[in-house]
């Protein structure tokens, strides 16, 4: 689960004075603390390389609590689309801890109508619930104690008053969402107190947590902007993955780490220490080099895009692809040519695998279309009507697949059931779902889109749009290149980084 959650924006002095041990801040003004922008200890860990490692940990830790862990199998898209899903959850915590108030309301207001639509029950079904105040808590908590973790293993461990500022932010971010800040303990003695029983008590050897540690990592996708190198991707990541999730596990609460039965490689905890002080070198290079934003968005970045960072990337994609060649010469030879009705096969099934299964289960569901409104939400930064009308357009369209496709009567949709009906996914309510998203994108209401509007629905511009030269795209032209991407019927090179996009 992600740590986005609705609210309203709380004053600058939240969570301060002796409760929770905060001292002065810089810029202060009127007694009162600088919680949220420039002037916050948060703000000074942002763009910190270490804060990498510490989210992996954080949400290691979020996905052991079972109803995280319930939620995250049924609903989240991290398997599937990692990067997508990293760059979203920056974008809210740069947000969130920001100085604009109205911004933060704002996308307070948004995370709790996205954590409002997230509950069910689990495979041994006992129910989860997004809004829980006590499971909110507990996330804000792991990305608190994760951040003084992340200080005390590169071997600069926090001093009190910074760590007492620091929580004080936590609890004026958790109470941003509307919650009681109280549901964190006033004090940080207190808090450890907490921390230990609900590690001791509450977390498991979760499903959601299994996959992160075990899966996540040795079956990363590449980033967008490394979409295209798979030989050089997957040598990397065979080297990566298993080294990223035993520094994690390393990196957990040693109590926890026992009675979950996790295994630790011998050298674990060295391999940990010396990945935390060699990334934290990276604090020292120019400012700007390593803004968290800046490398998520390059991270996201389609080489297709108008962006004149593409031209760099592009360059570089050329080298790469001579260096995946090279690997290529000592692999074994490829299948064969596959046959057009093959062809065809293969090609159902990556649509599938890419576009439409968000959740990376195997299956298209509910759950899958509502991560596709949840994304094109965010993206278009939609207001609660408008977020509404997607959803439910949505919510028709399965109802319109599963009638059509799901055969067996299981209440899902597999990948052969979609393949052998892939010409009646273009049906009345997928045009609702495409007027409705036309709508959406077209701010200024003029009948068409155009190129601002476009880079921000697609990240790209008109690079490959025959309506630029018309200054814009069309309602038609959208909703039939909509409908002719969503069901199926060909990949679009426009269209292909709207949901398909890691």
């Amino acid at each position: 689960m992600s740590t986005e959650a609705d609210g309203h924006a709380i004053h600058t002095d939240a969570g301060t004075s002796g409760g929770d041990g905060a001292s002065a801040r810089p810029g202060a003004e009127d007694g009162q603390e600088s919680l949220f922008g420039e002037g916050s200890q948060f703000n000074e860990f942002f763009d910190d390389p270490r804060w990498a490692l510490a989210m992996v940990r954080a949400t290691v830790l979020e996905a052991a609590h079972p109803q995280i862990g319930g939620a995250l199998i049924d609903n989240s898209t991290f398997v599937a689309h990692p990067w997508r899903r990293l760059r979203n959850t920056l974008t809210s915590l740069q947000r969130m801890f920001g100085a604009d108030e109205q911004v933060r309301a704002r996308e307070a207001a948004r995370l709790n109508r996205l954590h409002a639509r997230l509950n069910g029950t689990d495979a041994r079904n006992r129910p989860y619930d997004a809004m829980d105040p006590q499971v909110r808590a507990w996330v804000v908590a792991t990305l608190f104690d994760s951040a003084v973790t992340m200080c005390r293993l590169s071997g600069q461990p926090l001093g009190e008053d910074v760590v007492e500022r620091l929580y004080a932010e936590f609890r004026a971010y958790l109470a941003a969402f509307g919650d009681d800040p109280g549901l964190l303990p006033p004090t940080l003695s207190e808090f450890w107190i907490y921390y230990d029983r609900v590690v001791a008590q509450e977390l498991e050897n979760t499903e959601a947590m299994r996959v992160i540690l075990y899966k996540l990592f040795d079956h990363l996708p590449a980033p967008p902007v490394l979409t295209g190198l798979p030989t050089l991707w997957a040598t990397g990541r065979a080297v990566a993955g298993p080294l990223i999730g035993a520094i994690t596990v390393a990196s957990l609460p040693e109590p926890f780490r026992r009675r979950a039965g996790l295994p630790e490689m011998p050298g674990a905890q060295t391999l940990m220490q010396g990945a935390y002080l060699t990334v934290g070198l990276a604090r020292f290079l120019p400012d700007g080099w390593l803004r968290a934003d800046a490398v998520a968005d390059l991270l996201a970045l389609s080489p297709d895009s108008d962006d004149p960072r593409a031209r760099t990337i592009a360059a570089l994609r050329k080298r790469m692809r001579r260096a995946g060649a090279l690997i290529r010469l000592m692999t074994p030879l490829p299948d064969p040519e596959p046959t057009p009705a093959t062809a065809t096969r293969r090609g159902a099934e990556e649509f599938f695998r890419a576009v439409l299964d968000q959740t990376g289960d195997g299956y298209l569901d509910w759950p899958d279309l509502a991560a596709m409104a949840r994304e094109l939400s965010t993206r278009l930064d939609l207001d609660e009507p408008e977020e509404t009308r997607l959803y439910d357009s949505c919510a028709d369209w399965w109802r319109e697949l599963q009638a059509a496709l799901d055969t067996d009567g299981d209440g899902r949709v597999s990948a052969d059931e979609y393949a052998a009906a892939v010409p009646r996914l273009a049906g009345p309510a997928l045009i609702k779902v495409a007027e409705v998203l036309f709508a959406a994108t077209d701010k200024d209401g003029d009948g068409t889109i155009d190129a601002d509007e476009y880079r921000t629905l697609f990240r790209t511009a008109f690079h490959h749009d025959t309506d630029a030269a018309a200054g814009g795209c069309g309602r038609s032209a959208f909703v039939n290149d909509f409908l002719a991407f969503m069901s199926g019927r060909h990949r679009s090179a426009r269209f292909d980084p709207l949901l398909s996009d890691a």
